[in-house]
Parts: structure tokens; C-alpha cells; sequence
């Protein structure tokens, strides 16, 4: 068998694969609740909130090569926020009938469940102005973070959050919401 000869420059590697499981696990650690609690609010569905962490995380550990430690944070809200925009173009096509005649189910209650007004309120959103208030009230990321996250501008950044809070108290305002 022939000698084989390394003509390449010299390098001192560490064991790459144990650093990139540990950041990897380290992200998850920091940040799989909070793109829970984001997706939750999003699509009203803990199974289907779970599918998109999952989903986001598995994007994160095929990129790990390209994605820099630093901005995983940014990277997985970001990956989450595409995944959940793609989700609510698909259901915007097939809606079931029982969802969108949800209110009718609520005079038979006796008193609202506050949460659900919330989050029935939220529904009515359009998806950019759901996502920049969740991201600003729920996860309190800063202006800035949330237009890189978004790939929008400060300013519309701020029409949107500012439009979002004018219609949530709108519709919670309302005492046929709430009753």
C-alpha cells in the first residue's frame, strides 16, 4: 500500500462532533420553551406547537455548520416564524366548519374563559401583526430583534405591534367577546 502524504496546511482540530452536540443541546436547553410558548399563541395547538419546535430544532442541527453559535437564538425564532407563517397559509385553505362557528359554542358558558378570549382575539390578527406582538409582549424581544427576526424595519416593526394591541383591545373591548 502507498504512502499517502497530507499536503495541506496543519491543523489542530478538537473533537468537533462533542462542542457541536453541546451547543446544540445548550440552545435547546435555552430556547425550546420559548419557541414553544410562541407557536402555542400562534396556532392555538399544543401538538401542533410541538411538530414546529421540533420541526425548527431539526432545521437548527442541519444547519449547525452554517449557523453561528451566537445567533442560534435568532436563527430558531426566526426558523419558527417562517414554519408558523407556512402552517397558516396551509390552514387558511382548509378551514373546518366547527372552527370558524367557534363563538357560537361560547353563549352556553356562564362566564369566559379569559384565556381563551385572549387567544380567540389573537386569531383574528393578520399573521405579521400576531407574530411581532407575541414577539414583543410573550418573549420580550426588543424593536430591533424583532425586525431582524422578521426581516422587517424598525418602523413597520412598530405600526404592526401598535396595530395589533389597537385591535386586540377592539375585540376584547367588546362585550359580546368577552360575555
Amino acid at each position: 500500500m502507498p504512502a499517502v502524504t497530507f499536503t495541506g496546511p496543519a491543523r489542530h482540530t478538537r473533537d468537533p462532533f462533542a462542542v457541536t452536540l453541546h451547543e446544540y443541546n445548550s440552545a435547546v436547553q435555552a430556547h425550546a420553551d420559548g419557541i414553544f410558548r410562541f407557536a402555542v399563541k400562534h396556532l392555538l395547538d399544543r401538538d401542533n406547537a410541538k411538530d414546529v419546535v421540533q420541526e425548527t430544532f431539526a432545521r437548527l442541527w442541519q444547519k449547525l455548520d452554517d449557523v453561528d453559535g451566537t445567533k442560534a437564538k435568532s436563527y430558531l425564532f426566526t426558523t419558527a416564524h417562517h414554519l408558523l407563517v407556512d402552517s397558516a397559509r396551509r390552514d387558511t385553505r382548509s378551514t373546518r366548519m366547527d372552527e370558524r362557528h367557534e363563538d357560537l359554542r361560547w353563549g352556553t358558558q356562564s362566564q369566559p374563559d379569559l384565556q381563551k378570549v385572549l387567544d380567540t382575539a389573537l386569531a383574528t390578527l393578520p399573521e405579521m401583526q400576531r407574530s411581532v406582538v407575541l414577539l414583543r409582549d410573550l418573549e420580550g424581544y426588543s424593536y430591533e430583534e424583532i425586525a431582524e427576526l422578521t426581516q422587517l424595519n424598525i418602523t413597520q416593526v412598530k405600526v404592526y405591534i401598535y396595530r395589533g394591541r389597537t385591535a386586540l383591545k377592539e375585540y376584547i373591548g367588546k362585550l359580546e367577546n368577552v360575555l
